[in-house]
C-alpha cells in the first residue's frame, strides 16, 4: 500500500497542471506472515549515499527511488529501465493505473548490524498496480496531493 506524490507546476504556456517530478513514492510493503500482513519494506526518496556502477553521474534533486528492510535497515537504490503500460500487460492489467516498472539497482548498503535483506538487490519489479495515476483535477501552482495505490513488487538478487 503506498501513494505517489504529485505537485501542481506552471508550464511555460502559463497553466498549471500536475507533475510527477520531482518524484514523491511513499510505501509500505507487507507480507502475509502467519496470516497476519507483516510490514517488510518502506519504499521512499532518499539521496543514494552507496552508488554502484549503474548509478547516473548526476543524482537527481532529492534523491533516488529507495527501499530499506524493516528487519535489518539494509537499503537498495533503484532507477526505471523499463515501463509496461498499466491496461496493456497481464502482468499490469489496471487500466488508467501507475506503469509497471522494472528498476535496477544503482546503490546497495547493508543494515548497521550487517543486516543484507536488500544490500544485494540488483532488481526491482513493480506488478500489477491498481491507482495512483496523475489526478485529473485541475490544480494550483504549489499545491500536492497524494493519490494511493497498491502493487506487487518482486525483489531479484544476482546469483551465486
Amino acid at each position: 500500500m503506498g501513494t505517489q506524490g504529485y505537485t501542481c507546476l506552471r508550464s511555460g504556456d502559463g497553466t498549471n497542471a500536475w507533475t510527477v517530478n520531482p518524484a514523491r513514492p511513499e510505501a509500505t510493503l507487507f507480507t502475509e506472515g502467519l496470516g497476519q500482513p507483516e510490514q517488510i519494506v518502506t519504499h521512499f526518496v532518499s539521496p543514494d549515499v552507496n552508488p554502484n556502477q549503474n548509478a547516473p553521474r548526476e543524482l537527481p534533486p532529492g534523491g533516488n527511488a529507495t527501499w530499506q528492510s524493516s528487519s535489518d535497515s539494509s537499503r537498495v537504490w533503484a532507477t526505471a529501465t523499463g515501463h509496461i503500460d498499466a491496461g496493456s500487460d497481464a502482468s499490469c492489467p489496471n487500466t488508467g493505473s501507475l506503469s509497471c516498472l522494472l528498476l535496477q539497482s544503482i546503490g546497495n548498503m547493508a543494515g548497521p548490524s550487517g543486516g543484507d535483506l536488500l544490500d544485494k538487490v540488483t532488481y526491482i519489479q513493480r506488478l500489477n498496480t491498481k491507482g495512483g495515476s496523475v489526478p485529473r483535477t485541475a490544480c494550483s501552482a504549489g499545491q500536492t496531493q497524494l493519490v494511493d495505490y497498491t502493487a506487487d513488487y518482486y525483489f531479484f538478487r544476482a546469483g551465486k
